[in-house]
């Protein structure tokens, strides 16, 4: 999940965004693991909204919540690590289940509608 963050900035050529991750059970009901990361987005140009799309902030979201070591270990996410959040949180979950459902960046309504009129869904990513 991407949304804006609340910083005070007011410049219309840089954003700063919040990145998280959620399950989603069963029962369709989601499940926040983590809000920890983010990143920061700026433009020379006069908005930075003129140049982003609904490819670019994914793969930005994308490279935020991969592990940096991710070539080294072959590891493409941190399933183990998202597992045991789902843990503390009382739900039954295992690394190796979650890497076989699918994966999907969604962006959140603020962003969306800053982009231009014909894009307005988040792919998924698996």
């Amino acid at each position: 999940m991407c949304d804006l963050t609340s910083n005070g900035n007011d410049d219309p050529r840089r954003f700063s965004f919040e990145v998280g991750e959620f399950a989603v059970l069963d029962g369709g009901h989601r499940v926040m693991l983590h809000r920890e990361r983010g990143f920061t987005a700026s433009t020379n140009a006069d908005d930075i909204w003129a140049r982003q799309t609904v490819d670019s902030i994914t793969h930005d979201v994308l490279c935020v919540v991969l592990p940096d070591d991710a070539e080294i270990t072959g590891d493409d996410h941190p399933w183990e690590w998202l597992a045991e959040l789902l843990r503390v949180q009382g739900i039954d979950a295992v690394g190796e289940q979650l890497r076989g459902l699918p994966y999907e960046v969604v962006l959140a309504e603020g962003i969306l509608q800053r982009l231009p009129d014909s894009v307005h869904q988040s792919p998924e990513v698996e």
